[in-house]
């Protein structure tokens, strides 16, 4: 642990997105957001609630898995800064995060979420468009009738 800042920082990653994962075991100088100190088993992502940022009934399924499987659901608050990619990309990222965070703290979290694919970075990433390909990554150029 980080201790002249009282946080774990950890980084996260799918597609486009990165997530820069902070996890706090709560102490009296907790970092405000909103002008509210962050509490216990909070998630906060870009300043706002989790339950807000990733709508939806499977998101809270997903970013509480690494937390539920290492039985961490209320030992920590954690904050979340995260840029590019989709909706899905970053809800990954965040999860990927988390779960580096998690396994940085005790080497028995490391070997749980390990089993569980959590600490595995899925490398697939869009294809680029290539040259001479007619516009688009895969498609083949036209070929004339005559």
């Amino acid at each position: 642990m980080n201790t002249k800042k009282g946080f774990i920082f950890a980084v996260g990653r799918r597609k486009d997105a990165v997530a820069r994962v902070r996890l706090y075991e709560i102490s009296k100088d907790m970092p405000l957001i909103a002008e509210e100190k962050v509490k216990k088993g909070e998630i906060f992502v870009n300043d706002k609630r989790i339950e807000n940022y990733f709508s939806g009934k499977i998101a809270p399924l997903i970013y509480l898995e690494p937390l539920r499987i290492t039985n961490n659901l209320d030992k920590y608050a954690i904050t979340v800064k995260v840029v590019g990619g989709g909706q899905r990309g970053q809800l990954i990222a965040v999860v990927h995060g988390i779960s580096r965070a998690l396994s940085a703290i005790d080497i028995k979290n490391r070997q749980i979420l390990k089993k569980k694919g959590l600490l595995t970075r899925d490398p697939r990433v869009r294809q680029r468009r290539n040259v001479g390909m007619g516009g688009k990554s895969r498609r083949a150029k036209q070929s004339p009738k005559r």
